[in-house]
């Protein structure tokens, strides 16, 4: 196996997960599985962005809310409604109760139905108000929610892409990472986000991060196990509805903690 220069798995994570201006120059399964392992450092990115829009709009005099509602939509900016539109695919795929091949069907279609749009409401809803109270708390639990929540977003893609995790279809961005990050990897990374997020956490006095971490990992491996059942496997969709399951059950237990 030949190593994939860091780099490499850079650009693939950020220019598969983020609209930023990066261009992708390998699309082999060595550089995806880099970029999947990279996944974290795009949520850091991410995640800083909406903390720093969030306290932006608290120093020129916002309520905690608009903050709040600041912060939830510069990942949805930044990652071009993608995550949000896989949230509501995946949803009207799980609710209309079909066979696998009809639910991928209607997954594939432009629209949005009922289940998708419930979904959205109901998930866009949760961020917000778990973050206008956050906010509302201090301004450091408001903007460690947004970055943890960016960054358990994009470590649930990295284990929704261990090995032994197969594709539902044979095309598409579920497809080209299905599979690419071997377990022990995924699992010391999962290691790493927990002890760092917990040490950054206690430093600034917002103890329950590590809880947030593993309850919202804990959410999304149920959603993924379900969705193997259903589906046969991932899909992009299925990557998108799950770091938007977890994003949402971090920001829920980091309310909670207040």
């Amino acid at each position: 196996m030949s190593k994939t220069p860091p780099l490499d798995g850079l650009r693939f994570a950020f220019g598969t997960l983020t609209v930023l201006p990066v261009t992708v120059t390998r699309w082999d399964r060595e550089a995806a599985r880099a970029g999947m392992l990279a996944a974290p450092v795009v949520g850091v990115v991410v995640g800083g962005c909406a903390a720093g829009l969030g306290l932006l709009l608290l120093l020129l005099g916002a309520s905690p809310l608009l903050a709040a509602v600041g912060s939830v939509a510069v990942p949805a900016v930044l990652t071009r409604g993608l995550h949000l539109d896989g949230l509501a695919d995946t949803a009207d795929g799980l609710g209309s109760g079909k066979p696998a091949e009809d639910a991928l069907r209607i997954m594939k279609q432009s629209d949005i139905g009922p289940f998708g749009v419930l979904a959205l409401v109901f998930v866009v809803l949760g961020q917000v108000a778990a973050l206008a109270q956050l906010y509302g708390d201090s301004w450091g639990r408001g903007a460690v929610g947004a970055v943890v929540s960016g960054v358990v977003a994009r470590l649930a893609l990295t284990l929704a892409a261990r090995a032994g995790v197969p594709a539902a279809r044979p095309e598409g961005l579920g497809a080209a990472v299905a599979g690419v990050v071997p377990v022990r990897s995924a699992v010391w990374l999962v290691v790493g986000v927990v002890v760092v997020g917990g040490v950054c956490g206690w430093g600034l006095g917002v103890y329950g991060v590590v809880p947030a971490v593993v309850v919202a990992l804990v959410v999304a491996e149920v959603l993924l196990r379900h969705c193997r059942r259903r589906f046969g496997g991932v899909t992009g969709d299925v990557f998108g509805g799950l770091a938007e399951t977890a994003a949402t059950a971090a920001f829920v237990v980091l309310s909670l903690g207040g």
